[in-house]
């Protein structure tokens, strides 16, 4: 995959403009220059920015990030499957005294941390290949917007070096920046992440431990609230027309007037004013949420990535997953039921690549093409639908 990535930047880049390359150019210049002024060594700007070329796919991926793009449904889908699940409890036999030393120094409970984890890099596994000085500095130069913050981080990120925790080469993630087991952005890094091996580094790309602590240490100082819950699924009455969010918040008799109880009719339950969240409409699941599900919200900005890693939580307990039904009649995938759809797409000769459960554009066209077939728009999502017309149901 790297040198197909690398084949198609080359090409992104002979397209580019004269103009924009030469910005490009000159803003990286520049950056250069900002890095000296604010102390880094010319050894580390000059092994940074050595030979450096933008890469486009940064500014694509900009506009395409599954939380905000993807249905919940889907989105929840392949994050908090069976096999994240029993990934999940591994992880915590595995690393039970550093979860409990996270715990006690924090208060927050291993469940949340590993459930962090596990959205972030599926723990460990998928953390991002780009370098990250590459990636901030074609933000920072050629975005239409957020150049300040991949500036921002790009400084950052020299100064990780500059301090001793990480050499260049290991500083590889997103096209944003987030990096290591827990996808940390390189100013969140220098002001949160800890040592939690002892060490005395913080090194949250091979310490577990490290990384593992500082989860702890961002959504303590995040707000959360030692022995809280995050909230919990809800029934709504019919024709409910109350305000929705996670920030209008209200006490728990308030919700009570308005005819919201728990799944199994029983009074609501918690501490401090709770959010009536309604992510797929009014015709899907609720959840009231409390302070702790805003800590989590808080790691990404995104509702979907909050419910994940808060029903992941869930899970890791023992507890049952979403019960009400999503609105919708083309039920989602698991990893397992994608990685099925894929090989069962390359039986009927399609290439779509290695069937590891990851919906790319091979796998997308390829869907759409049994999709009109079947007689379905062609979305290109890996929906039940799909699936069973090549079960050949």
């Amino acid at each position: 995959m790297r040198g197909t990535a690398t084949a198609i930047t080359g090409l992104l880049i002979m397209l580019m403009p004269n103009l924009a390359w030469a910005d490009f150019q000159s803003c990286a210049a520049g950056l250069r220059s900002q890095a000296l002024k604010e102390g880094i060594s010319a050894r580390v700007v000059n092994a940074a920015f050595s030979g450096l070329e933008p890469d486009m796919t940064v500014i694509e991926r900009m506009s395409n990030q599954p939380e905000f793009k993807t249905p919940i449904w889907d989105y929840l889908a392949t994050l908090v499957d069976e096999e994240k699940v029993s990934e999940g409890r591994a992880m915590l036999r595995q690393y039970a005294s550093v979860l409990a030393a996270a715990e006690r120094r924090y208060g927050v409970d291993r469940h949340t941390i590993v459930a962090v984890w596990g959205v972030e890099s599926d723990f460990g596994k998928a953390g991002g290949k780009m370098p990250l000085v590459q990636a901030l500095a074609t933000g920072a130069c050629l975005a239409k917007r957020r150049n300040s913050y991949f500036r921002n981080e790009l400084i950052s990120t020299l100064k990780i070096v500059q301090r001793g925790d990480l050499a260049l080469d290991q500083l590889r993630g997103s096209w944003a920046g987030a990096f290591g087991h827990t996808q940390f952005i390189p100013s969140t890094y220098r002001r949160l992440a800890v040592d939690g091996d002892g060490d005395g580094r913080r090194d949250l790309v091979n310490s577990v431990a490290d990384a593992l602590h500082s989860t702890a240490n961002y959504l303590h100082k995040a707000g959360w609230r030692k022995g809280e819950s995050w909230g919990y699924e809800v029934r709504v009455p019919q024709g409910f027309r109350g305000a929705t969010g996670r920030k209008p918040k209200h006490a728990l008799s308030h919700w009570t007037a308005l005819g919201v109880r728990r799944l199994d009719g029983g009074a609501l339950s918690g501490h401090g004013a709770a959010g009536l969240l309604m992510p797929a409409g009014r015709d899907g699941p609720a959840f009231l949420v409390f302070k702790n599900y805003d800590a989590a919200f808080s790691y990404n900005g995104a509702d979907a990535y909050a419910l994940a890693i808060s029903l992941l939580s869930d899970r890791l307990k023992g507890k049952p997953g979403v019960q009400a039904p999503w609105p919708t009649d083309d039920p989602p995938l698991s990893r397992e039921q994608r990685r099925e759809l894929q090989r069962l797409l390359t039986a009927r000769g399609f290439d779509v690549g290695e069937p590891d459960g990851k919906v790319g554009s091979k796998t997308r066209d390829a869907i759409k093409q049994i999709e009109m077939r079947i007689g379905m728009a062609p979305t290109g999502r890996p929906g039940g639908k799909v699936l069973q017309a090549l079960r050949g149901r």
